[in-house]
């Protein structure tokens, strides 16, 4: 639920700027006085719906450092940690990536994120509690995840579709409003709407159309997360991914510390039994993950 405030409340910032800026740029008129110009519309729908989601993916490495307290390695201090840099080398080498940079923060859950804006500028950090509790061909299996998210392009691909998805979210509110203001228009001499009743018709559509775009957006990610499971094992082995999938479902009693701009690219949010929860999770159930690379397994 609060990732879906979150996008409501980032939504309603997009909207605010939005306005403002068509007022500024003359673009409202079209909207008010002369109908609506639908490509002048679009193209600038276009422009702020990517550009949000471009900043963000820009700025991905950075925020997820500063959110989640994740350690660079830049030496190794210690055995474990060479043997992370070492792991990460090779897995990437396998997959025709650069090596990430790799970090640690300090989380008690068994967890792990990647993110970056391309493939050969990426960060893979796991948490204190992974390290600690799962054996070293776990924690291999699981970087492997999270290689395969970065060679199969993800962080791009999902913001290429929010982006897309912002644009027609925003597109489609106006048009909303623009049909309301002409039906109480013509139903009234009130004028219509007004830039008030505008912007609350507006608001009320993009909440609406968000909710849809916010749900695609994780029936996306979860198709995602079985494709990088696929990659996790192809590089570490079905077996080992298969347990570390497993040692994951155990500790699902454990409080969650991933922030939620970074559920989408971690390797588990837990297990989700309400029906609104299952649609706007980032994540399949562990048992359909699990039960995905047995039969991938079985039929090889």
């Amino acid at each position: 639920m609060m990732r879906i405030l979150l996008f409501l409340a980032t939504n309603l910032a997009v909207i605010i700027v939005a306005s403002i800026t068509l007022r500024l740029l003359g673009v409202a008129p079209y909207l008010t006085e002369q109908g609506i110009n639908f490509n002048a519309l679009l193209i600038f729908c276009f422009i702020f719906g990517m550009a949000g989601s471009m900043v963000s993916l820009f700025i991905s490495k950075w925020m997820a450092k500063r959110s989640t307290g994740t350690q660079v390695i830049e030496q190794p201090r210690n055995a474990t940690e060479k043997w992370l840099l070492d792991t990460v080398a090779e897995l990437s080498r396998e997959a025709g990536i650069k090596t990430p940079e790799v970090g640690i923060f300090p989380a008690q859950q068994s967890n792990a994120f990647a993110t970056g804006w391309n493939k050969d500028d990426a960060l893979v950090a796991v948490s204190a509690g992974l390290l600690n509790r799962m054996r070293p061909e776990e924690v291999r299996a699981v970087l492997a995840h999270e290689i395969g998210h970065v060679a199969n392009g993800d962080m791009v691909t999902l913001a290429l579709i929010q982006g897309v998805l912002n644009t027609f979210v925003m597109f489609f509110a106006r048009v909303i409003a623009h049909l309301v203001d002409n039906f109480l228009r013509s139903r009234s001499d009130s004028g219509g709407l007004g830039f008030m009743g505008y912007f609350v018709v507006v608001i009320v559509a993009e909440i609406v159309f968000g909710l849809i775009a916010s749900a695609i957006v994780a029936w996306f990610s979860r198709f995602r997360e079985y494709r990088a499971d696929a990659a996790g094992a192809k590089l570490a082995g079905s077996g080992a991914m298969i347990n570390a999938l497993a040692r994951l479902k155990a500790e699902t009693e454990i409080p969650d510390q991933m922030p939620d701009t970074l559920t989408a690219f971690a390797i588990t949010t837990g297990q989700t039994r309400k029906i609104m929860e299952r649609l706007f999770a980032s994540h399949p159930p562990l048992d359909d993950r699990i039960r995905a690379l047995k039969e991938s397994a079985y039929r090889q």
